[in-house]
Formats: structure tokens, sequence, C-alpha cells
């Protein structure tokens, strides 16, 4: 957790409320959390989700890893520490979105159990969906549509997670999607019943 280096600042709440926001956008604010290896689908799988809830007239967004690093963090790299930066960037970021009432998808490796669950303490009321986009190495690593694990492979690239950095998987997502094993729209269906289930997006039904 970040020190707090600034002083005399005081919290200012808002005139309008997230009940007011969530009310006209028909749906409640949350944070739906993809994590997973490098090719494994989470970007696709987050595009997807906000795709389709948008076709249903939800307010949506993705944060995704690369976008991100190329603003927010772009002073950050791929060390412990600034993985760890990140992730807690990114859910003081989500946070903010959560509280306009959006629903936010967010992207990354985010290869560390202890970030992942830092970032769902600051999300209050249920209102943090995990989504683990499980696929195996091999396949990951024969999709490599960046190219990165055949350089991680060479030495190129260092601690790169799943080769020479850890992941350490979920334990209890609240939905887990192989996409080894189901394709884009199947998974996709798979995160939205979960939303739909717990009432974070009212059913198309």
């Amino acid at each position: 957790m970040a020190d707090q280096k600034a002083t005399n600042i005081t919290w200012h709440e808002t005139t309008v409320t997230v009940e007011d926001r969530e009310q006209l956008l028909n749906q409640r604010g949350c944070v739906v959390w993809f994590t997973g290896l490098s090719g494994s689908g989470k970007s696709t799988l987050a595009n997807a989700v906000a795709h389709l809830l948008h076709e249903r007239k939800h307010h949506t967004y993705v944060l995704d890893g690369d976008n991100v690093r190329h603003g927010l963090n772009k002073n950050l790299g791929f060390s412990p520490a600034d993985r760890e930066e990140n992730i807690r960037r990114v859910g003081e970021v989500a946070r903010l979105f959560v509280d306009a009432g959006t629903i936010v998808m967010t992207a990354f490796i985010s290869p560390y159990r202890a970030d992942r669950d830092q970032a769902r303490e600051l999300i209050n009321e249920n209102r943090f969906v995990e989504v683990y986009v499980e696929c195996p190495l091999d396949v990951c690593e024969e999709r490599d549509p960046k190219g990165l694990y055949k350089k991680a492979r060479s030495g190129e690239i260092k601690e790169f997670t799943g080769i020479s950095a850890p992941y350490e998987a979920p334990d209890k997502p609240e939905v887990l999607v192989n996409t080894a094993e189901l394709n884009i729209y199947e998974s996709a269906q798979k995160v939205i019943s979960c939303l739909e289930k717990t009432n974070l997006v009212p059913s198309d039904r």
C-alpha cells in the first residue's frame, strides 16, 4: 500500500450520488477484473463483454494493460515492485469508474494474488468480479500474438510471467473461463451470466 504523502487534504462529497448515477444508467458500477497469462485472451474477452453489454445499452469501459502503460503507468517497468504499483494505480482508477456507475473491465496479467486482493478491497458491496482467464501455457505460447514468449525464451525479455516470473492463479474467482475450450462468445456469455446472477446488470431475458 502506497504511503500518503499529501497533507492538508479533505475528501469532498459530491452532490450527485453513485445511486443517482446508477439509476440513470440502469446498472450497478462494478469492476470485472480479467487475470491470466499473456496470450490467454484477457483483452479480447474484456472487449467482447463490453461490446455485448454496450449492445444492451450499458455503460462500460475497458482498462487494458498495454494501453494504461502508454500513459498513466508509462513510468513503470516489470519488476515486482513496479507490477505492484501498476495494479495499485489501476485499482484506484477502477474504483473511480465504479463510483461513476460504470462497468469497468480491467485486462491485466496481474500475476500476484496479493495485488488482486488489494484491488478487491478497494471496491465495496460485492462489486468486484474476478475472472480467471485460464489457458494452458503451451496454448498461450502457440498464440503468442505479440511475439513475447519467443523473446522471453531467448532471454531478450527478463521477468516474463509464466517463463521467468511467477503467476499466482486465483483461488476462488467469481468466474473461470478456459479460452482453450470455449469460443469468445461462450466465454463472454459466462461472464455476463455472473453479472446477471449478482444483480450487477439486469437480466436480458
